[in-house]
């Protein structure tokens, strides 16, 4: 366990230290996963245990890869029509405190209804759209992801550990929604605040006018029809999940298929060469793939040590040194920020009984919060965080310079909402 450990702990370095080390963050990522999975099968000795938690670790990190990489590509498919215009038209503000705000609130409402991770890509695409300094476009991916954690963290479908927790009896979708509503906003509201005082009234600086290629024009009916599509069925994804019981990624894939075929009747008239440019084969080959790798290598890692109950351990030593429970619940929030959220939810669903809390108890709704929204605190700590990192390029130190105080800002003050209202309300 100790060799294990150790090799985590030099992989999330060097992913830490990418741009230093001059190493890409994806090598690090896999070359982390190769070795730990290597030293767990060496020291496992069992080949056929090995494959089953091989095949297990590899079902679940393919279903957010496959997920991701369909909202990536409905994404540019909308992009290439250029159908966020239907958005930044509507736009008029001029000051950049004025659009933090604005898109704060929808990325926070957005995450609520689609997940987090869909309503980051969407988000982090729209601003390139809108902002032309990369600095103010980092700095808006870096309030995205807050916004779409915190969004996340109060419907049962926003955030994968609130999915987990309601899937598996812990949680009610009423009951979180109530409780979880007030501590989400204030975990949004006060980043904003402290950062709209900071831009005060400098004035947003849109890119240039994107030169057009010959014969790629697109309509207004062309535009609206892939922009409402291609957000129909970034919607519809959860309600689909509900209807058949079948994974989001199922979804993602019904969904590019009906985009596929409808690109295709809508362009068929159209000489080949331009038609081409505006085919989802096309976007396809746009979508960020360094990224997904990265994706792969991190959580395939992860799950080792969820294998080798390195997490549960953990979980389990908090429990007898520290005791208090809302302490172990913050606690595990902020490990979230370093490892991903989701085995450490599936480690304390292990460890407490629906016998010792029932649902809708104080654990686990302040799991559901703190897994949540910890993970914002350092950019790698979620799958939001991993996806705006790929989209805009964020070095994973200017983040934790400029972004993951303000993130813990956030998560302490809706832990104290959630905790003085639990205890106004108990």
């Amino acid at each position: 366990m100790l060799a294990l450990s150790l090799v985590f702990v030099l992989a999330y370095a060097a992913i830490a230290l990418e741009h230093p080390l001059g190493v890409n963050k994806s090598a690090s990522a896999l070359l982390g996963a190769g070795l730990l999975w290597t030293l767990h099968g060496l020291s496992l000795g069992n080949s056929v245990l090995l494959n089953a938690q091989l095949g297990e670790s590899l079902m679940g990190t393919a279903q957010i890869v496959f997920f991701l990489m369909g909202a990536m590509t409905i994404v540019e498919v909308i992009d290439a029509h250029n159908g966020f215009e239907v958005i930044t038209a509507r736009i008029q503000t001029t000051r950049l405190s004025a659009l933090l705000w604005m898109v704060g609130g929808v990325t926070f409402f957005l995450s609520a209804v689609l997940d987090n991770l869909t309503t980051t890509i969407v988000m982090v695409s729209l601003m390139k759209r809108l902002l032309f300094v990369r600095e103010d476009r980092l700095f808006f991916a870096g309030i995205i992801v807050i916004a779409a954690n915190a969004g996340g963290a109060w419907t049962p479908i926003g955030d994968v550990t609130t999915t987990m927790l309601w899937i598996g009896g812990q949680v009610t979708t009423l009951a979180i929604m109530q409780s979880l509503f007030l501590p989400s906003l204030a975990n949004l509201l006060v980043p904003l605040l402290v950062t709209s005082r900071a831009l005060g009234a400098r004035p947003v600086q849109a890119p240039p006018q994107r030169k057009v290629e010959p014969g790629s024009e697109t309509s207004a009916f062309e535009r609206k029809l892939m922009f409402c599509l291609g957000m129909a069925i970034l919607v519809l994804v959860p309600v689909f999940k509900t209807w058949t019981g079948l994974p989001p990624f199922m979804g993602i894939l019904l969904g590019l298929g009906v985009l596929w075929l409808v690109g295709d009747l809508v362009h068929r008239q159209k000489e080949e060469l331009s038609k081409q440019r505006l085919t989802l084969a096309r976007a396809l080959t746009r979508i960020d793939m360094a990224s997904v790798v990265f994706f792969i290598g991190i959580l395939l890692a992860v799950a080792v040590l969820e294998h080798t109950h390195i997490l549960a351990n953990i979980a389990q030593w908090l429990d007898r040194t520290v005791g208090r429970q809302d302490v172990i619940v913050l606690i595990i929030g902020l490990v979230s920020a370093v490892v991903d959220n989701v085995p450490l939810v599936a480690a304390s669903m292990g460890m407490y009984g629906l016998d010792q809390y029932p649902p809708d108890s104080f654990l686990w709704e302040f799991i559901a919060y703190c897994a949540g929204t910890g993970g914002s605190i350092l950019i790698i700590g979620s799958a939001a965080g991993v996806a705006a990192m790929g989209l805009e390029k964020i070095d994973f130190l200017w983040y934790a310079r400029r972004i993951s105080g303000l993130a813990l800002l956030g998560y302490a003050a809706g832990a104290v909402v959630y905790i003085a209202q639990y205890r106004l309300l108990h």
